[in-house]
């Protein structure tokens, strides 16, 4: 049986996630599509599109979705869910999980890598955060689990776009840039987002091409004074973006732009790139350590590595401790093999990780 994809939609009290699940849920797109609410979500999916039996746990929508409500544990509402659908009773080819607003979704995710029944059966394709531009600087400021929310994110979500200035927005999206370089940022209004930017992203797949954001590495190179001349743009909108370009060596600490310096936040990322091999023993033995020393506070991470004597790209990815590695692509012969990695969690030691990757080069 094929795994059934999953995405998860996380963001604020407010940001927005209900309406966009009204839309995904009322739009006709010919999917099938359970909706997990996650304990007590701070709205309810809206009677008006559910045919509701008040006492049952699970409802059937009239377009054929259906939606579940826990309390408890999720890993028992999807086994549930999965044994139903075996049995003929439900029909769904993908699940929506709505976390509540206060809500960390790194155990959520985690949950798709733990447990053996959930994994057998679904498959995480991407966690979608909802950021409010009218109240996202505040919260990211006054809420450390709204900095979680953005730092899972595969994609970022602008709601309310419409209720800031173009000065208050770009500097939102530049401090979003600085916690999430790889989730690209989408300006999303009353819920109206393309389909195709919300399922099928493959952000937890470790073959999809790691994106990071080039103004980040030309924000940071700038920052370190290295020796690389590049241009140095900022407040672009991050949604489509050429990311094969660019070199730099280090990530970054402190804000690059003026808007957002005296935001301190505890959840920050870097990047390292090199053109040099990686040593695999030496890389395993390091990366093993990081992981056992910092693993909790290292939220996600990913990243392609040119390994020394392997014809293919090596990918990477994880969640606290959990990482998952493969064989990629071969690499082209007219493609520059390099190595790109990106780290995101709180209060990380950024220049002794860095300083470490850098010794175990070839």
């Amino acid at each position: 049986m094929n795994t059934i994809p999953v995405t998860i939609l996380t963001g604020f009290l407010g940001s927005g996630k209900t309406t966009l699940l009204k839309r995904i849920l009322g739009e006709s797109h010919g999917m099938k599509i359970a909706v997990i609410e996650n304990e007590f979500g701070e709205e309810n999916i809206d009677n008006e599109i559910l045919i509701q039996d008040s006492n049952e746990q699970i409802v059937q929508m009239s377009n054929g979705c259906i939606c579940c409500t826990i309390r408890g544990d999720l890993v028992n509402a999807l086994e549930d869910l999965g044994a139903r659908r075996s049995r003929g009773e439900f029909d769904f080819d993908r699940v929506v999980i709505e976390t509540t607003g206060l809500a960390n979704p790194g155990p959520v995710a985690q949950t798709f890598f733990m447990d053996e029944g959930v994994s057998s059966k679904f498959l995480l394709d991407a966690v979608i955060t909802l950021v409010d531009a009218k109240h996202g600087n505040h919260q990211l400021d006054e809420h450390e689990v709204v900095q979680r929310q953005v730092a899972f994110a595969d994609r970022l979500f602008l709601t309310k776009t419409d209720l800031v200035d173009a000065d208050e927005l770009a500097a939102l999206k530049a401090r979003l840039v600085q916690m999430n370089p790889r989730a690209p940022q989408v300006n999303v209004d009353f819920g109206n987002a393309d389909i195709k930017q919300i399922f099928d992203l493959r952000g937890f797949n470790l073959n999809t091409k790691l994106e990071i954001d080039p103004d980040f590495l030309k924000a940071d190179e700038h920052d370190h004074d290295h020796s690389h001349d590049h241009d140095h743009e900022h407040g672009h909108d991050h949604a489509h973006c050429d990311h094969d370009h660019g070199h730099c060596d280090h990530g970054h600490e402190h804000g690059h732009h003026h808007h957002h310096a005296h935001h301190d936040d505890k959840i920050k990322s870097f990047v390292f790139r090199s053109d040099r091999p990686f040593d695999a023993r030496k890389l395993e033995d390091f990366l093993g350590g990081v992981l056992q020393i910092y693993g909790e506070q290292l939220l996600r991470y990913k990243g392609v590595i040119y390994m020394k004597g392997v014809d293919r790209k090596v990918v990477f990815q994880g969640v606290h401790q959990m990482m998952g590695s493969d064989l990629a692509s071969r690499w082209l012969p007219a493609e520059k093999k390099n190595s790109k990695m990106v780290f995101i969690g709180v209060d990380l030691p950024r220049d002794l990780i860095l300083d470490g990757l850098e010794r175990c080069l070839v």
